[in-house]
């Protein structure tokens, strides 16, 4: 069996950004170093690694396209926390068969996608 062991996402400042996703969706910051951060999620673990300028990678923040996605238990009372703070929320989309879904900005500009389910 294979798993997938962690998502990646360019910040301009780990430390910061991991504050602000353990804040805003419940992450564990499970390290949070200069270069790099990495946040956890409950029980099946599932991880998100923060890469910042010093880690090396080329890839800048301010991605356009959501590279994975969180699920949210209330897609509507996270959808009106994320909008108290960005104007780049979306409205809830799709239907109840696959999932409804919303987009976002983290505070780099990277696009998220949340789904109940």
């Amino acid at each position: 069996m294979t798993q997938i062991g962690s998502a990646f996402l360019p910040v301009n400042d780990p430390k910061a950004a991991a504050e602000w996703y353990a804040k805003t969706f419940g992450l564990a910051v499970a390290s949070s170093e200069e270069h790099a951060a990495v946040l956890e999620s409950a029980e099946p673990v599932r991880r998100l690694t923060l890469l910042g300028p010093k880690s090396g990678i080329s890839a800048a923040p301010g991605l356009g396209w959501a590279p994975f996605n969180l699920i949210a238990d209330d897609l509507e009372e996270l959808r009106g926390r994320l909008g108290e703070f960005s104007e780049a929320v979306s409205s809830v989309n799709g239907d109840d068969q696959p999932c409804l879904w919303f987009t976002a900005q983290d505070p780099d500009g990277n696009t998220l996608l949340i789904v109940d389910r």
